[in-house]
């Protein structure tokens, strides 16, 4: 009888939990001690599950099933935030040793730099159907240190080792266990949240060009204070995109640059790093106009002048209908009146392998919607009802039921 064993499960979690601990979280950036070692114990549990175990040349541990199939591919990241929570990633890995150890045909991935350490972002998932290049490897550096990635890899002992290629015709699909990292299903009193899509995120710089100036001896009518029409403008898309945005539509001000960024000196320069998210094409569109009617008001009414300036569009990754509904009939079975359908408002590797296969995602509530922080947490017994419906949920996915 295929069945999580999640004893076993919330072990392994709090085995993983004490490599790189800090405070109630981990500490484990991409290709540092704690990384690797925390990768090292991965490809030990794989073997122990039965799984062949192998690292790859960006940082990829990946555990193959030795059986017949037709086989699943799972699995999230283990690398961290700076100083952040102990399940971010590391629970759709363990989650996919527990698939492994009921018994079911699925191959385990912990995918490197989910969490984007390094320029780009991404760079197992998108290594390991195709999508990292040589080229890139090269030019990427870590946002922190500057380091460079090749040179991290090297320190990494994974300098020369060949990158894994996924072949998608091996798998009929892909599960992903995560946590919610917001407030939803614990505000619902909900367990689990069966994921119907991965947002996209849409990045823009918006660069202001003034003039730099003395403090004192400028007055205040004379000014082209770039910085003073950066907040007037982020004032103004806060104000008006309620307007035209979703339900969960999100947007952000991650980073504003003043140049150069002196008590006594009028800023001359601006550069405002502004991001939004959803799961529609057709709203992100909407937004994007929004805004680039926003920046055309402002060089209309300021004196200093705004570039909007594209950083990246992705595309959303729609959930496949079919996981979908073997995920609801396990979580119904599970944990009936527990559960809702829910989109993700954060990006996961599951947005990447749902390129090249039928993907999916589960969710299980986070306390207070802390993440990215070392006060993440989620109760065990959620964890435990979230392996037990992702491992139920894949069984009736593989037997074609409901």
């Amino acid at each position: 009888m295929i069945k999580a064993d999640s004893q076993a499960f919330l072990r392994d979690l709090h085995e993983l939990r004490k490599i790189g601990a800090f405070r109630t979280g981990v500490h484990r950036p991409t290709y540092s001690p704690q990384d690797m070692e925390s990768r090292r114990w991965l490809m030990r549990k794989m073997e122990e599950v039965g799984l062949e175990a192998s690292i790859d040349g960006i940082g990829n541990v990946f555990g193959r099933h030795r059986g017949e199939g037709p086989h699943l591919l799972a699995g999230s990241h283990i690398e961290s935030q700076n100083e952040a929570g102990w399940l971010d990633g590391a629970l759709g890995v363990v989650g996919a040793l527990a698939m492994a150890r009921a018994g079911l045909p699925v191959d385990v991935c912990a995918f490197a730099d989910e969490e984007g350490h390094f320029e780009g972002g991404f760079l197992g998932s998108r290594s390991i159907i195709g999508e990292l290049s040589e080229e890139e490897i090269d030019r990427s550096r870590n946002r922190t240190d500057g380091t460079p990635l090749r040179e991290a890899l090297k320190a990494a002992g994974l300098e020369g080792l060949p990158r894994t290629r996924i072949d998608p015709a091996r798998y009929k699909g892909f599960f992903e266990m995560h946590i919610e990292q917001g407030t939803q299903l614990e505000q619902a009193g909900l367990q689990i949240g069966v994921v119907t899509g991965i947002v996209a995120i849409w990045q823009w710089r918006l660069v202001i060009e003034g003039q730099q100036d003395h403090a004192g001896g400028t007055t205040m009518a004379e000014r082209r204070d770039a910085g003073l029409t950066a907040v007037r403008l982020l004032a103004a898309i806060d104000a008006e995109f309620p307007r035209f945005c979703g339900e969960r539509s999100t947007w952000t001000t991650g980073r504003i640059t003043l140049d150069p960024g002196a008590p006594s000196i009028i800023p001359g320069k601006a550069d405002v790093l502004f991001q939004f998210r959803d799961v529609s094409m057709d709203r992100l569109r909407e937004m994007e106009a929004g805004l680039r009617r926003l920046v055309q008001e402002s060089n209309r009414r300021e004196r200093c002048r705004t570039e909007l300036v594209a950083v990246a569009q992705a595309t959303p990754a729609l959930c496949d209908p079919a996981t979908m509904r073997a995920l609801r009939g396990a979580a119904e079975a599970l944990a009936p009146g527990k559960w809702q359908d829910m989109p993700s408002g954060a990006g996961h590797d599951a947005q990447y392998i749902a390129k090249v296969m039928p993907a999916s995602m589960l969710f299980v509530p986070s306390i207070g919607g802390i993440s990215h922080h070392w006060a993440e947490n989620t109760s065990d017994e959620d964890l435990a009802m979230g392996v037990s419906v992702l491992v139920e949920g894949a069984r009736r996915y593989l037997a074609g039921s409901n």
